[in-house]
């Protein structure tokens, strides 16, 4: 395999348990689907080598690589990871959240709960130090996301516009174009966000 596999889960159970969760889910919803791994890598934009090492639990898809996989199957990201949502009361025990993406200085991403796809909701918990940085490709058109800043200043790039957010300040963005978050002060920054993916 010659494209990279981009580790974005922590060290330790959290991340196995994701691995395996991920493998599981994603070769239950292809082979319901009857797709060959090659039909699924090229309707979701990946090399056939990075589904395969996914499917066998070996690799940490990154958050980007998730929402690819998802769309192509018609599911959410909350599917994938085990925390969507059922149609009564699903509660989501504290060591069950998964943790997507880990930052060069201790920062992370929490899916902390989503709806099942393809029109899904999902609410994040993100903690960025100093210098952090997340960039993430557009998702598919008509997604947004609603961003709360509990501590700190989150500077958000939305198609090359950007704009702080400091602390107790809320937005809403587009983001099927490409966007960043990113922590460009001396403290660290928290802030809860959701993404919604309606289609029509």
């Amino acid at each position: 395999m010659t494209e990279k596999v981009n580790i974005m889960t922590d060290s330790g159970s959290n991340a196995q348990t994701v691995n395996q969760a991920v493998a599981a889910r994603i070769k239950e919803h292809r082979k319901h689907l009857k797709l060959s791994l090659d039909v699924l890598a090229k309707k979701a934009g990946i090399s056939k080598g990075m589904l395969v090492e996914i499917e066998k639990g070996s690799a940490n898809p990154s958050i980007a690589i998730l929402c690819k996989l998802s769309a192509a199957l018609g599911i959410s990201v909350a599917d994938i990871v085990n925390v969507a949502s059922n149609p009564t009361i699903n509660v989501i025990s504290k060591e069950d959240i998964p943790t997507l993406w880990d930052g060069e200085h201790g920062g992370s991403a929490k899916l902390l709960v989503g709806t099942t796809g393809p029109n899904m909701i999902e609410l994040w918990r993100w903690v960025m130090k100093p210098s952090e940085h997340f960039e993430s490709p557009g998702h598919p058109p008509g997604t947004f996301e609603l961003f709360h800043v509990e501590s700190g200043i989150l500077t958000l790039n939305i198609d090359g516009q950007t704009v702080e957010l400091l602390e107790g300040q809320s937005a809403i963005a587009k983001t099927d174009v490409p966007h960043s978050y990113s922590n460009q002060a001396d403290s660290d920054l928290v802030f809860t966000m959701s993404v919604t993916e309606l289609h029509r």
